[in-house]
């Protein structure tokens, strides 16, 4: 079968290159999955970098932290030959080989059966960055969130997690405000039902003030930083922000006024370690939820050839929407 394998040079550096892989060389898993799609997130970049970026600890490795496909075998209950199914997170394509292969081998654990209503190529045009999205809306309208609330901002838009968060969010009835850093986007961002682009410098700015204008009621952000710090001073009260990147940095220059005196709430969102309960509850929602025209137009085809480049340009903030890497 063919794989994109990172392979260790004698400098330590890693190189990705297409291969013929056997079967035999699979790890260990209850389900061997044939991989039909699989898609492209920023961890995958660093996973395809030189270096590994940190994730990657023994080579040879193949990437890939989200696959969808049928099911070839199983020595579990739960799943049976010719069962659609969908796999993000476990650290799959990080510590596990992952989905850049025409086939995988994983525990059963890690696998969701593919919902109703969506093709294995669509699952991966959601991927990781549209099932965090996911969460994190579930997250916001599980605090009190909904439609009649206000606007909700939505930071790294043009983004995967960005992306999918816009059309989703939209097609509930939400206002949807779209931070981008460029300007080149806001029709793209307008077209997946943002109501309202804003500027990335407009709200990068650190201000002293720990309190601004109560402008939203809730956020869905991919940045961090300074620009996390800056939105919680903005929320309305008992708003929350669904925290999901650090595209921005780690730190969090912020204040715990927002806390105390509107009662905001500063939400974690995680995609790798969910329960199978969650990860059923968001496929679910996406399945319904996610208008499919719209992502459609997010959709960027890409073979495994393009992988190392488009895991650069990742690393480099330069993909828009979701790739989509058909095996």
């Amino acid at each position: 079968m063919r794989a994109l394998v990172m392979e260790q040079g004698a400098d330590g550096l890693a190189e990705a290159q297409i291969k013929d892989i056997d079967d035999s060389q699979l790890p260990a898993g209850d389900v061997t999955v044939q991989v039909e799609y699989s898609t492209l997130n920023y961890k995958d970049g660093l996973c395809l970098s030189p270096k590994g970026g940190g994730l990657v600890r023994n080579y040879p490795h193949v990437p890939g932290i989200d696959f969808a496909g049928t099911v070839e075998a199983s020595d579990d209950a739960r799943y049976a030959p010719g069962d659609k199914v969908v796999l993000t997170g476990w650290r799959v394509g990080e510590v596990h080989w992952g989905g850049y292969a025409e086939k995988a081998q994983v525990k059963a654990d890690w696998l969701v059966p593919l919902p109703d209503g969506l093709t294995t190529r669509q699952a991966m045009a959601v991927g990781t960055a549209g099932f965090t999205a996911m969460l994190a809306v579930l997250a916001l309208e599980d605090h009190g969130l909904t439609p009649d609330s206000g606007p909700v901002l939505v930071t790294g838009a043009a983004g995967g997690v960005g992306s999918v968060a816009t059309a989703i969010l939209a097609n509930l009835g939400y206002e949807v405000a779209g931070v981008t850093g460029r300007p080149e986007q806001a029709e793209y961002l307008t077209s997946l039902g943002a109501s309202q682009i804003v500027a990335r410098s407009e709200i990068n700015e650190v201000v002293k003030r720990p309190l601004e204008a109560e402008t939203w009621a809730g956020c869905i952000d991919a940045v961090g930083g300074e620009m996390l710090a800056r939105v919680l001073g903005q929320l309305k009260y008992g708003g929350s922000v669904a925290a999901i990147g650090l595209a921005g940095g780690a730190n969090l220059p912020a204040s715990v006024i927002p806390f105390l005196l509107r009662g905001v709430n500063l939400l974690g969102i995680d995609s790798v370690m969910q329960p199978f309960e969650n990860r059923a509850r968001a496929w679910a929602r996406i399945a319904s939820d996610l208008p499919m025209d719209k992502l459609e137009d997010m959709i960027l085809p890409a073979t495994l050839e393009d992988l190392p480049q488009l895991g650069a340009d990742i690393l480099k903030g330069q993909v828009k929407g979701r790739v989509v890497v058909e095996l």
